[in-house]
């Protein structure tokens, strides 16, 4: 793993930075923390298979995430797919049926209900209850909630890169990013030939699904710009595609993100959560 020197605005001169650095130096203002916790409701889908076929792309895999603890988030949270892959800590205020545990979601797909920030699959929904009561809380079918972003923890598990059906070489590759560990987001990438400092960019096409039609020939690396507190830095995946890569399969990257990023809020505590 390496962590470039040069800050966040510089690397992203050509990519909106002007843009970019006044956001973050409007955010860096504010308190920072690293688990704001934030009062909302939840729903469910029945049918988990709702979420996993969703925005971010993940497909019928997001169904073996987090034990099928699977949620949608509402566009401040899904962030044009920056979010998909976040995890969240979610329990109810109803301290009779919830427990103070509650449960931790993954993101797979976008929540366009604006009177929810999040529609959790029914399996979530169930393990905010207290024991027993899952049933009770399906009968709820919207509940008061807190929660707060939490890091995803993938044991023995490296970020991997899945090479999608829709590439074809030499013209085109599309790769969704799994196992996203930490608690930041991704929010550029790079792709070059291995032992090669011409680095092309990647586009985000949709949730994490990112793609380029300018494949460089040979093994493949990727850098990634991953955000960290306030700022950012490059996340290097040094072998990644082999040179023989093939659509629908799965590569490790050989690094994982574990950075806390921070964020914007007050108090600057987790308030009552114990």
């Amino acid at each position: 793993m390496l962590d470039f020197s040069s800050s966040f605005c510089d690397i992203l001169k050509n990519r909106m930075a002007v843009f970019l650095c006044f956001l973050f130096l409007i955010i860096s203002s504010a308190t920072g923390c690293d688990r704001c916790v934030h009062q909302s409701k939840v729903a469910y889908f029945s049918k988990a298979s709702a979420l996993s076929t969703g925005a971010c792309g993940y497909g019928s895999m997001a169904i073996g995430f987090n034990s099928g603890h699977l949620a949608a988030a509402v566009s401040s949270l899904y962030k044009d797919g920056a979010g998909c892959g976040a995890c969240f800590q979610i329990r109810c205020k109803n301290t009779a049926l919830c427990s103070s545990r509650g449960t931790t979601v993954i993101v797979t797909d976008l929540n366009n209900n604006n009177q929810t920030d999040f529609v959790l699959s029914s399996r979530a929904f169930m393990a905010m209850a207290n024991k027993g009561k899952g049933q009770d809380a399906l009968k709820h079918g919207i509940l008061d909630v807190e929660y707060k972003r939490v890091p995803c923890e993938y044991k023995n598990q490296n970020l991997a890169v899945r090479v999608e059906e829709s590439s074809k070489k030499p013209n085109y590759l599309a790769i969704k990013l799994l196992y996203q560990g930490g608690q930041t987001e991704v929010v550029a990438m790079d792709v070059a030939k291995v032992g090669s400092s011409n680095w092309g960019f990647m586009s985000r096409n949709h949730g994490a699904v990112w793609d380029t039609d300018r494949v460089p020939a040979g093994a493949l690396q990727f850098r990634f710009v991953v955000t960290a507190g306030f700022d950012g830095k490059w996340i290097w995946a040094q072998k990644v595609l082999p040179e023989n890569w093939k659509p629908g399969m799965t590569y490790d990257s050989g690094v994982q993100i574990t950075d806390i990023a921070q964020e914007g809020c007050s108090p600057c505590d987790d308030g009552n959560w114990k």
